[in-house]
């Protein structure tokens, strides 16, 4: 009986430990150790602070020309989204097995008309696609798809299994599947382990199937745990951000980028970036000589998870851009990530990253980690948070919540004492837009701008640039415009036709 006493004080005294230190570390532990303390609560209870629509405003920093506010709040544990046809919003949710539709915002008051579960009873749900009337949903052991009406947010028949038996133990459990042009459905696994040789081929990888599950197999692999993916609009090329493996200190090694290439090997667990793992590195050199190094390095722990290229932004600078959501760091003694960040491509294939959306770790305080990001035909932006439980709306805009306008307007509807239109006559301002005209076809803008903002092609269009811009400011933008956009050789009085062409046409 006293065995049995003691052995039951010390299972106590256990979990004790287990749930009281991590509290008492985010009050009273040194620096690092609050924000990693709060992440361990997190992860085994679920507990985090949850936003609110001021602290939103006053606290997250949005890059310039966007305007960030709070959608969605209170929604748990949400990883992945998807924006239907019709404008609304699909969640997934592992922890509690389903699938929330968020209505879009008909009524224009900020936050969804409405909310309910589309989908239960699932094995961790985490990717998320649509494709010819089905909806996909990575499960951790499979892949199933629905039939899925976008017009009416609901779906119809029986949810059917294509892929089961996948693996999902150890750490990186989840799957994310996307629908290609190209007609295959390609689906993410991530390692069981930190680093190890694995036994399953199909973790670590990407792999490739038709839409009923058939003809499966892997498509890239060496890749340590790529949960987010997705094609350049320019190209089709398909990029996979891939989380660096841990404990080898703050540094190193780096998260990835990678370009994916069938057949190719990224490099896990042999090589981390382009170099040698100091645990792995030597035991298998043929396969490690084989790796593709990343396109892109992200700083070590910044775990990067969700990408999307921007097809529908208006905002200057913004044409060659995805936006990838940094989880942040779980191990480092100074905490990093917590933002998303924008990677641009430059003409001289450069990717250049800047901050998209931050402010989330201020000190010891952590608001949150974002996790996925969508992005929707009039261009706005939506980034989960599975942390708080939230959801942000980027749109564009100004500091003080001007949003731009989807169409272009007519040159009498024109704000003409805001752009500085009204200093031109009639007969003046019909030469201009002549001129500016010849201009823009003379210098194959076309090529990459769309002239309508309906246009599904890569090009992107010129909308809304009536409220960003006067005559002036847009002629001087053309001298020194955000790159990838070039320098073209044009006079000042050309460029000064091209503002007033861009402003006022139809």
């Amino acid at each position: 009986m006293k065995m049995l006493k003691r052995l039951f004080l010390t299972i106590l005294v256990l979990a004790g430990l287990l749930i009281f230190t991590p509290l008492l570390l985010v009050q009273f532990g040194p620096a690092g150790w609050g924000t990693t303390s709060k992440l361990l609560v997190n992860m085994v209870f679920g507990y985090g602070d949850t936003l609110n629509a001021s602290a939103v405003k006053q606290q997250l920093k949005v890059a310039d020309g966007f305007q960030v506010s709070l959608y969605a709040k209170d929604l748990g544990k949400i990883r992945f989204l998807k924006v239907t046809d019709a404008g609304d919003l699909l969640v997934s949710r592992p922890n509690t097995g389903d699938v929330l539709l968020l209505e879009q915002d008909r009524n224009s008051d900020g936050v969804p008309d409405g909310q309910r579960i589309l989908l239960g009873g699932l094995t961790r749900p985490h990717g998320l696609d649509i494709a010819d009337g089905w909806l996909y949903v990575a499960e951790s052991d499979g892949l199933g798809k629905i039939h899925f009406n976008s017009a009416t947010g609901t779906v119809t028949g029986e949810y059917q299994r294509i892929v089961s038996g996948l693996g999902d133990k150890g750490n990186h459990w989840t799957k994310t599947v996307r629908a290609s042009v190209d007609g295959w459905l390609y689906l993410s696994s991530g390692s069981t382990c930190n680093v190890c040789e694995e036994d399953d081929p199909q973790r670590a990888s990407i792999m490739r199937l038709r839409s009923d599950g058939s003809e499966l197999s892997v498509y890239a692999s060496g890749l340590r745990n790529s949960v987010g993916f997705d094609w350049a609009p320019w190209d089709n090329s398909l990029y996979a951000t891939d989380n660096g493996r841990d404990l080898l200190g703050d540094d190193i090694p780096p998260c990835e980028l990678n370009k994916i290439d069938a057949g190719g090997f990224y490099g896990w667990p042999y090589v981390n970036a382009s170099a040698a793992d100091p645990d792995f590195g030597e035991l298998n050199p043929a396969v490690a000589a084989k790796n593709i190094a990343p396109s892109y390095e992200f700083r070590a722990h910044n775990a990067p998870l969700g990408i999307r290229f921007l097809r529908h932004s208006g905002v200057a600078g913004f044409e060659r851009t995805a936006l990838v959501a940094l989880h942040g760091s779980w191990n480092r003694s100074v905490p990093d990530g917590y933002k998303v960040v924008s990677l641009h491509w430059l003409a001289d294939g450069r990717i250049v990253e800047r901050d998209f959306l931050s402010g989330f770790l201020q000190g010891e305080n952590l608001l949150g980690r974002p996790v996925d990001v969508a992005e929707t035909r009039d261009g706005s932006i939506y980034i989960s948070d599975d942390y708080s439980g939230s959801i942000y709306r980027v749109s564009a805009g100004d500091e003080k919540g001007i949003g731009l306008s989807a169409t272009v307007l007519t040159a009498s509807e024109a704000p003409e004492k805001e752009s500085g239109l009204a200093v031109y006559s009639k007969e003046q301002r019909g030469s201009l837009f002549a001129r500016g005209e010849i201009v823009f076809r003379g210098n194959a803008c076309v090529a990459c701008h769309s002239e309508s903002p309906d246009d599904k092609s890569m090009a992107a269009p010129l909308v809304g640039l009536e409220r960003r811009y006067s005559v002036k400011e847009l002629s001087d933008f053309f001298t020194a415009p955000t790159p990838p956009m070039p320098v073209f050789p044009l006079s000042a009085e050309d460029r000064e036709a091209l503002a007033v062409y861009l402003l006022v046409r139809p």
